[in-house]
Parts: C-alpha cells; structure tokens; sequence
C-alpha cells in the first residue's frame, strides 16, 4: 500500500513530524525507538508498522484523518474510506460515553496510556485494544491539530 502524499492541508511527511514531535512531548520518549522524527525513514518506518497508528483532526465531529496500515487491516477501510470516517463511529454506541470521557481526559491532560477499550470494524468486528496511549497533536506554533492513538495489542471479541 502506497503512502498518501497529504493529509489535510499538511503532507504526509509534516503530518507524522507533529505525530512524532507531540508523542515524544508527551510520553518522554520516541514512538519509533532508533528513527530521526524529521525523516523519511520515519514516514516510511511508521507507515509499515506492525501497531496500530490512528489521527483524527479538530472538526467539532473529528474525522480520521490518518491510519497506518495495520489500522486500516483492523478496522477494515480503505485510506480514502477511513479519512472520511468520523472517529466517534470506531466505538459502538453503547461505548460512546467511555469514548467521550477518553477524549476529555485526553483534551484536558494531555494524554492518557495504558486505555483499554471496544471499537468495532467497518464490517462490524468487535475487537478489545489494550495498552493504547492517546495524545493530543500540536503544530510548532503551538495550535492544537487533534489527537492521535497507537496501541499494539488487540483482540477480537
């Protein structure tokens, strides 16, 4: 799978920089050990991970506006298809309240890890994500630019 060219009104390359840069704020360390967070290789290192990597942007519905593959193989969507997706709609809706609390929490602190949570496929799957850390996204000016997720183990239920 090819690595889109621009997300939003940013590329690609400067999407994942401010990914990257907002995780290292928040968590004191890199989210891919060993890569330059400027770099190609980053871009690259990030897009063929084997966890998952989701964004979604600052619309008062925020819509994904990222998914590695492994995101998109979970959550069963296409590139175009998941970045036309709001976020909420990941949740079932009898989660939407445990989801909306994540992302207050999230909005207010910063940050959170170790969430644990339901989502559901666009086929309708339900898996079970643990150890997910969330982080709001922000650009070097210092305005906010979303809010991003990774976690590396899921289960279906």
């Amino acid at each position: 799978m090819k690595i889109p060219h621009t997300i939003g009104h940013k590329s690609t390359a400067q999407h994942i920089e401010i990914l990257l840069k907002s995780y290292h704020n928040y968590f004191a360390e890199p989210l891919l050990p060993g890569t330059d967070h400027d770099n190609a290789a980053a871009l690259e290192t990030l897009w063929n991970a084997d966890f998952v990597v989701v964004s979604h942007g600052t619309e008062p519905d925020p819509v994904f506006n990222f998914g590695n593959p492994t995101a998109l193989k979970l959550f069963e969507l296409s590139f175009s298809d998941l970045t036309r997706l709001p976020s909420r709609k990941s949740a079932e809706a009898v989660s939407q309240a445990e989801r909306d609390r994540l992302l207050a929490e999230v909005t207010e602190h910063g940050c959170i890890q170790n969430y644990t949570g339901v989502r559901v496929s666009s086929t309708g799957k339900k898996f079970f994500i643990e150890n997910a850390r969330v982080w709001n996204l922000y650009v070097e000016s210092g305005a906010y630019y979303g809010q991003a997720a990774m976690f590396k183990s899921w289960k279906f239920v």
